[in-house]
């Protein structure tokens, strides 16, 4: 009883990426259906078993995409249709729509080429078996070819979106393996820095501790001298470190405006810029914490706010600069779903005595302030 509950749970009528397009698509068979309830008996007991197995060869083929199984259940496909349009209506052949559709699927070329030529001589024989009937079916078989050509040419169509797609595919997921390749060098490169400079200057630190340790009570004059030469070398090791985090690589606001305008224009949303964003006075920290705080702004946007345009404005004060994100969405009821991304922004900015403000009016304005202390840098180079 179990194991048919979780199988039910498992069950999908149709693959869940493909939304609700494979049902509206079964609408189609409303005309085969309205054909079939013209014949009675037996026949109509057939056609409708003949209907029955079709929906579930195009249940299956959403499953079996380039599997050992998807030719065949095409051929299935055409079959039927062959039997419906010559047995039940010339008008049955527009079922053809269907196996058009996955026939643009095939990866492999030699496959697609003889699945495509066993439709095209399958509604050939279907207009034919019109053409038979066109006295009955008069100014219909103009529309009927016209159909026909649809379909005989729709699989190089849906063909040429399927490689576009498989395309931008393997292209997302080599810039993911790149993005992971570059991290694991940087992760390596730290490790390897850190282990080469620091790891020595520290163990020289340890030892000398101890040493101090044992002379504080038989030589204060020399513990003296050896805690001088640990002071020194603990400056060393902390301009060591400074030195290794400025070599990092770290996101600046111009760079992640990059990224960011991607990621609008791929949500159909159009990203307008205001002000310089070359920040030269603010350090590595700031552009990096605003850069973090950008992106989930902009995340915001394009979850919630249903909007077509975002405007990034930067804006320099003394002594400060704001960074500004302002959407033309739903306004209100966007900021209801803004309450953990604020958070984290608040908590991002907290960090360098940034503020965050927020206003609604037409959309939502996100206001990031933050100090740009100039005298920071020249402190820090006196340490």
């Amino acid at each position: 009883m179990i194991d048919l509950r979780s199988k039910l749970k498992e069950f999908q009528l149709f693959p869940k990426e493909f939304g609700f397009f494979p049902l509206l698509f079964l609408l189609y068979l409303a005309f085969p259906i309205f054909y079939m309830l013209g014949t009675s008996g037996a026949k109509q007991f057939f056609g409708f078993m003949m209907l029955a197995i079709f929906i579930i060869s195009y249940r299956q083929l959403y499953f079996a995409v380039n599997g050992k199984t998807f030719p065949y259940w095409i051929a299935l496909q055409l079959g039927i249709i062959v039997i419906l349009t010559i047995g039940y209506s010339p008008f049955n052949m527009l079922m053809g729509f269907f196996p058009a559709n996955f026939i643009g699927w095939h990866a492999n070329k030699r496959n697609f080429r003889i699945a495509w030529l066993a439709l095209t001589l399958v509604i050939l024989l279907g207009f034919m078996s019109a053409m038979i009937q066109a006295s009955q079916l008069g100014a219909d078989m103009i529309m009927l070819g016209v159909f026909c050509l649809v379909m005989i040419f729709a699989p190089f169509a849906t063909r040429s979106m399927y490689i576009q797609m498989e395309l931008r595919s393997e292209l997302d997921l080599a810039k993911k393996k790149i993005e992971e390749l570059v991290k694991r060098e940087e992760r390596t490169r730290i490790a390897r820095d850190l282990h080469d400079t620091l790891g020595h200057t520290l163990s020289l630190i340890t030892l000398k501790s101890q040493l101090v340790e044992k002379l504080v009570t038989k030589s204060p004059e020399k513990a003296k001298l050896e805690a001088k030469e640990i002071e020194s070398t603990s400056r060393i090791a902390l301009k060591q470190l400074r030195e290794l985090v400025s070599d990092m690589r770290s996101m600046t606001l111009a760079e992640e405006l990059v990224q960011v305008e991607a990621i609008l224009n791929a949500a159909g949303i159009e990203p307008k810029y205001k002000g310089d964003v070359e920040l030269k006075d603010a350090s590595q920290l700031t552009q990096n914490i605003l850069s973090l705080c950008l992106r989930e702004a902009v995340t915001n946007v394009v979850k919630h706010s249903q909007a077509t345009s975002c405007l990034i404005e930067l804006k320099k004060a003394e002594g400060e600069v704001s960074l500004v994100v302002k959407d033309n969405g739903i306004g209100a009821l966007e900021v209801n779903h803004h309450g953990n991304g604020l958070n984290g922004i608040k908590e991002r900015l907290s960090l360098i005595d940034g503020r965050l403000s927020l206003k609604v009016d037409q959309g939502t304005t996100v206001k990031m302030t933050v100090p740009i202390v100039i005298r920071q840098n020249q402190e820090e180079e006196q340490l």
